[in-house]
Parts: structure tokens; C-alpha cells; sequence
């Protein structure tokens, strides 16, 4: 098929589907909007009709990606009420689950090092993402007294930042292979080894 001009049928998807492929295959940094625009089969110029470079198209996959994520973490925590240790596992191993199918949008969404405040569509979907996490973390610690209870801000951070180590050294790719355990019962096991040291879980829960 030959280069196509503006009159693309879904010229901004097919380029951000374009976008995606290259990040998966090359990395954030790793391609130019003529390599983005000759795999959407348009010409050089035609991306520019919709973004105004490359870091506008990234964080189009990015948004695109939390909008996909908020969806499957929500759906994950909706899944494992009432139990609200079910339910922030849940949004847990559907963290890694998204990481492995989505890799294009993982990637652009946490690795491009995109600042999500210079976009305000990106901004909002990354906020709705960490509101889940926030609000199953609340959940988690509601049983606490008050003046007991851990910052659910903080502690749904450190367990994102948990998940996204994870993802990291043992979840993608090769690496996975040399994973003590599962990924999935990798973070399972730090996660409840983080939540017994904030008193939300007995120390007696099933490991």
C-alpha cells in the first residue's frame, strides 16, 4: 500500500498504533516521526496535522494507556470487594498483568519521561489512575483508629513504586527467568510484608 495523504481514515489512531509498535520495539527515544509516519503508511508531514512532535504523540499513547489502566485496575478492585486486602491485591497483579499486555503503553506512560502536569489530558487520567490506589488503600486502613491510620497517599505510593520494581527487574522480558518466585507472588509476598509493618494486616496473615 502507498503512502496516504491527510484523507487517512483514523490518521491520529493509526499513528499513535504506529507510536506504540516503535516504543515496544525501540524505546521512547528510539524513533522519529518519519519512522512513526512510513509504519501509519502516511506521509512525513501528515503526523503534524494532529501532533506537534514526537513528545505530543508519547504522551498521547500515554493518556491512551491510563485510560486503558484505570479501567482494568477499577474493574480489578471492584472484583475483590467486600475484602479490602483482596481488592488492593487484586489492583496489584493487575498492575503486572497490564505491564506485560500493554508494553508499548506501559512504557510511555511510566519510562518517556514525560511530565504528566505539562498535559492536562495526561495529568487528569494519571491522577484517576493514582485515585484508585489511594482509594483501596483507604479502605485498607479504614479498621485503624483514626490517629492510627497510615497517610493512604503515602503508602498507596510506595506500593506503586513496589509494583513498578517488580515490573522491572523480573516481569518483562528475559529477566523474569531468574524471579526467586512468580512476579505475581513476588509482589504479593513484599506487599504484605510492607502492610504487616504498618499494623494494617495481623501479623499472623497467611504469607
Amino acid at each position: 500500500m502507498g503512502k496516504q495523504g491527510y484523507h487517512h481514515g483514523n490518521l491520529r489512531q493509526a499513528l499513535v498504533d504506529a507510536t506504540l509498535r516503535l516504543i515496544a520495539e525501540k524505546g521512547p527515544q528510539g524513533f522519529t516521526m518519519a519512522e512513526a509516519a512510513k509504519l501509519a503508511e502516511v506521509s512525513t508531514a501528515a503526523p503534524y496535522r494532529h501532533f506537534s512532535g514526537r513528545e505530543a504523540l508519547i504522551a498521547e499513547a500515554a493518556r491512551q494507556g491510563f485510560e486503558i489502566f484505570v479501567t482494568r485496575i477499577e474493574a480489578a478492585f471492584d472484583a475483590g470487594r467486600p475484602d479490602p486486602l483482596a481488592a488492593f491485591m487484586a489492583i496489584a497483579r493487575s498492575y503486572l498483568a497490564f505491564a506485560r499486555s500493554n508494553a508499548g503503553h506501559y512504557v510511555a506512560m511510566f519510562e518517556s519521561g514525560l511530565t504528566p502536569g505539562t498535559n492536562p489530558e495526561l495529568a487528569d487520567a494519571a491522577g484517576r489512575a493514582q485515585a484508585v490506589l489511594t482509594r483501596a488503600a483507604a479502605a485498607l486502613s479504614a479498621h485503624l483508629p483514626v490517629e492510627r491510620r497510615p497517610s493512604a497517599v503515602l503508602f498507596a505510593a510506595h506500593v506503586w513504586a513496589m509494583s513498578h520494581g517488580v515490573v522491572e527487574l523480573y516481569a518483562r522480558g528475559a529477566p523474569a527467568a531468574r524471579a526467586p518466585m512468580p512476579p505475581e507472588d513476588l509482589l504479593e509476598s513484599g506487599i504484605r510484608v510492607y502492610l504487616r509493618g504498618l499494623g494494617l494486616i495481623p501479623p499472623d496473615s497467611a504469607p
